[in-house]
């Protein structure tokens, strides 16, 4: 088996496990940043030493976002703040929900916000700048929080393209640009605002998560508050494929990343009842892109189950055969070696999980 890092985020700081050739797991004896959030991380694979991001929110010394050069042992914090609202914008930055590295382009890392904001960085993370176009957006004056504050928790790049990026705002919707953040257009057509008097407005949605199919670049998978859509079009238009899930609301999504038409969600009972569907702890799986669904739980915990999958905290990794990763709210941490089929427990009472990563560093 090959090296893979895994990198789990939580509540009261960063938890770090490696698994060595042998599949056996061991973990850092001490967090990082311990006793602040860290909502997102990245695992930067691109050159030819990997870089770890991450976005950690101190209560007392507010956020920042942190790089690490020789897998976490040591952390580097630049003297001037990586991501910082302009003083023009009147905003404050709240956390870094999400550090994207792109798909397209060497050197470039992406941050999105809360408030919702989208972030670009030439120099692997070390400094941001700010987008303006989707920030000065004409809807921005009609944007709403959502239950956990008004964030961009996803960044979408295109490997076929550096000028093409998505991104999805709580609740705001989904947005594309294909000139390089010179300009976005809202890109929500098919997805449901149930909480909204107009159930189909262009913008306004609650998407919870957007990811990429593995085969073909231009198929997206969506976790909505309430509804699960596949689009064919690079998120132009979408199409629901909720049928056969005990429940259509959930916060995570994430696709399998060699085999197309494969992609993984974490139902929840309801917004109003924010526990796994059924009281059962279970992951379910596409393989031929939301047209069926499959429980997994092969050794998952079977009897009632309270933990909360949160929307980053659901991921796989570059291995093959490929790793399934997932927290949840119980402090619980599952991993998957072959897509999947079947579990073991990494981790248990951690501080709630917020977000979790994974990828081959051999």
């Amino acid at each position: 088996m090959t090296d893979v890092l895994l990198a789990v985020g939580t509540r009261k700081g960063l938890f770090l496990g490696r698994r060595g050739a042998d599949g056996a797991w061991t973990f850092d004896e001490s967090p990082y940043f311990n006793a602040q959030a860290v909502y997102a991380v990245a695992i930067d694979t691109r050159g030819p030493t990997p870089r770890l991001l991450a976005g950690g929110d101190s209560a007392h010394w507010g956020p920042s976002v942190f790089h690490s050069d020789d897998l976490g042992r040591t952390w580097t914090e630049p003297a001037a703040p990586a991501v910082k609202f302009p003083k023009d914008t009147g905003a404050s930055l709240e956390r870094v929900w999400q550090l994207h590295p792109s798909a397209a382009e060497p050197g470039v890392v992406y941050a999105g916000t809360e408030p919702a904001a989208l972030y670009r960085s030439e120099d692997r993370g070390e400094s941001f700048e700010l987008c303006r176009p989707l920030w000065e957006h004409p809807t921005r004056s009609k944007w709403v929080p959502g239950g956990g504050g008004e964030g961009l928790h996803t960044i979408l790049s295109d490997a076929r393209d550096p000028d093409s990026l998505t991104v999805a705002v709580s609740t705001a919707g989904v947005f594309r640009t294909s000139d390089g953040g010179a300009s976005w257009t809202p890109s929500n057509s098919g997805v449901s605002a149930v909480f909204l008097p107009d159930p189909d407005p262009e913008f306004g949605q609650c998407v919870h998560k957007v990811t990429r199919d593995a085969a073909d670049p231009d198929r997206l998978y969506l976790q909505n508050h309430w509804g699960v859509y596949r689009s064919d079009d690079g998120g132009a238009k979408w199409t629901d494929i909720g049928a056969g899930l005990p429940s259509t609301f959930g916060f995570a999504a994430a696709a399998h990343p060699h085999r197309g038409d494969t992609a993984y969600v974490f139902p929840i009972t309801a917004d109003s009842d924010r526990v796994p569907a059924d009281r059962r702890c279970r992951v379910f799986r596409t393989q031929d892109a939301g047209r069926t669904w499959e429980p997994l739980d092969r050794g998952l915990p079977q009897g009632d189950h309270y933990g909360t999958v949160l929307r980053d905290a659901l991921c796989t990794d570059d291995a093959d055969p490929a790793g399934v990763y997932f927290g949840n709210r119980n402090g619980e941490v599952y991993a998957s070696a072959d897509g999947g089929d079947t579990w073991r427990q990494l981790a248990e009472h951690l501080p709630d999980v917020l977000c979790v990563r994974a990828a081959v560093v051999s």
